[in-house]
């Protein structure tokens, strides 16, 4: 959602003021961040039936699989790494007199951003689908409190205090 609302801000300003990698970056984040809350094989993950259930007009669940789709386009390594991008021929002007090639031109192939709305799209369900996770953690959270009040309260405060910690260096977070 963060990345949604900066990609906004970001697509208000005028073309020649904006740095481009910057909303590229942003889009890619949004979409790399929203997939991953629908990593197979993760119990408190999302589901498509999540996104079926969201209070949002339209062609939600298509939208959703677009942007799963879009998000492993960004992250997929190519087949051929050439792929992305085309060489031609820069020719000389048709009425020249001396026809040749005058150069080389290299086209890289970019993804297409999407536009305001797209975004505002992908922001909206992705607040949605919050709402609904948090109502999820909720119960989740008095579960675990009715669970905790249930055990030995000397035993409690016997056990040393959980401190936050950093990863090792190279453990995943």
């Amino acid at each position: 959602m963060d990345c949604c609302k900066r990609l906004l801000t970001e697509l208000t300003r005028p073309e020649g003021e904006r740095d481009e990698v910057v909303p590229q970056a942003l889009w890619s984040s949004a979409l790399v961040a929203y997939a991953r809350c629908f990593g197979a094989g993760r119990p408190s993950g999302l589901t498509a039936e999540d996104v079926q259930n969201v209070p949002l007009q339209g062609a939600v669940t298509k939208f959703h699989e677009w942007v799963i789709e879009e998000r492993e386009r960004f992250t997929a390594f190519p087949a051929d790494p050439f792929a992305a991008s085309k060489i031609g021929a820069a020719l000389s002007g048709a009425g020249q007199k001396e026809r040749r090639v005058e150069g080389i031109a290299i086209f890289s192939t970019s993804h297409v951003l999407i536009d305001a709305t797209g975004v505002r799209q992908l922001g909206g369900l992705a607040s949605e689908l919050a709402k609904q996770t948090a109502v999820r953690a909720r119960k989740q959270q008095d579960t675990v409190l009715a669970d905790a009040q249930q055990l030995d309260i000397d035993g409690l405060y016997a056990t040393p205090p959980l401190l936050p910690q950093r990863p090792a260096a190279g453990e995943a977070p």
